[in-house]
C-alpha cells in the first residue's frame, strides 16, 4: 500500500483531452483510475480551469492536501505560458500558474507537458540511467519534445515546431498522430512522415536515444520497426500516463534537480 507521503496528483492538459490521476511516487505508478475529460472547444483559460476542477472532483482530491502538478502544452517560464499550441491564443504570455493556484485554491507546480513526460521517463522509465542526449517526443494532437542530457532536462525545446520547408508548415502538422487520423494514413504511410521527422531531428542533434511517448506509443510495434535511423528508438514506458506521473513528481519535489530548470526559474 502506498504511503501517504509518497502520493501526489498529476494533471496533464492536452489539445484534445485533460487527464489526471493519483500517483505513488515511490513506484512511479497510478494508484487511482485515470480520469479523462475532453478539452473544451476553444481551450479558453476559464473553461480549462473548470475542466481541471471536474477531474479533481472526480478523483475525490479537490480538497485534499496532496501536492498537485499541472502539465500544459506551451512554453512555460516562471509560471507563465509563453506560447499556445492547440489551445487559445489567450494563453500567450499568460500568468498560468497563478491563475490555476487562485482558481483551485491551492499551490501547484506548473510545467510544459512534454518536459514533465520526460521527467517521468527519466525517473521511472526508458530514460533512467541513459547517458548522453535523450530526446523524448510525444505524438498526439501535436508533437511535444523533451531533451535530457546526462539526467538534466533542457526545458522548452518545442521540436514539434521545426519547419518543414517543402510545405511551409510546422513538423507537427505533417507528422503528429493527429495528421495520421486527419489524412486517413495507414501505419506505413504515417511512418514515412515520421521517418522524415526523426531523421531531421537526428541530423540536427545527434542524440543517443529517442523515446516515443503519447497514446500511440502503445502501438509502437506497428510503426517503430519501419523507421531507419542511426539512433536507437524505443517506446515510452509510461506511454500516455507519463504527463500525469511527471507532473505529480515535480509537485512533490521528487526530481529536485529538475524542478527549477523546468519552470525556467
Amino acid at each position: 500500500m502506498a504511503s501517504e507521503k509518497n502520493l501526489a496528483v498529476g494533471i496533464d492538459i492536452g489539445g484534445t483531452g485533460i487527464k489526471g490521476g493519483i500517483v505513488d511516487l515511490g513506484r512511479g505508478e497510478l494508484v487511482s483510475d485515470r480520469i479523462k475529460v475532453s478539452t473544451p472547444a476553444g481551450a479558453q483559460p476559464d473553461d480549462i480551469l473548470l475542466a481541471v476542477r471536474t477531474v479533481l472532483d472526480t478523483l475525490g482530491v479537490a480538497d485534499s492536501d496532496y501536492p498537485l502538478g499541472v502539465a500544459f502544452p506551451a512554453i512555460v517560464k516562471n509560471g507563465r505560458t509563453r506560447s499556445a499550441a492547440n489551445v487559445s491564443d489567450r494563453w500567450i504570455d499568460f500568468p498560468a500558474e497563478e491563475f490555476f493556484e487562485k482558481g483551485l485554491g491551492r499551490d501547484i507546480h506548473f510545467a510544459n507537458d512534454a518536459d514533465v513526460a520526460g521527467v517521468a521517463e527519466l525517473r521511472f522509465g526508458a530514460a533512467k540511467d541513459a547517458v548522453g542526449l535523450t530526446i523524448l517526443t510525444t505524438l498526439g494532437t501535436g508533437i511535444g519534445s523533451a531533451m535530457i542530457y546526462d539526467s538534466t532536462l533542457i526545458p522548452n525545446s518545442e521540436l514539434g515546431h521545426l519547419q518543414r520547408a517543402k510545405h511551409g508548415k510546422d513538423a507537427e502538422a505533417y507528422a503528429a498522430y493527429s495528421a495520421m487520423e486527419r489524412d486517413s494514413l495507414d501505419w506505413e504511410e504515417w511512418a514515412a512522415r515520421l521517418q522524415w521527422y526523426y531523421r531531421h531531428v537526428e541530423f540536427l542533434f545527434s542524440p543517443d536515444l529517442f523515446i516515443v511517448g503519447g497514446g500511440v506509443s502503445k502501438h509502437a510495434d506497428k510503426f517503430l520497426h519501419l523507421l531507419d535511423l542511426k539512433t536507437p528508438i524505443v517506446p515510452a514506458v509510461h506511454r500516455n500516463n507519463a504527463g500525469i506521473i511527471g507532473a505529480a513528481a515535480l509537485s512533490l519535489g521528487a526530481a529536485p534537480q529538475l524542478a527549477d530548470t523546468v519552470t525556467g526559474a
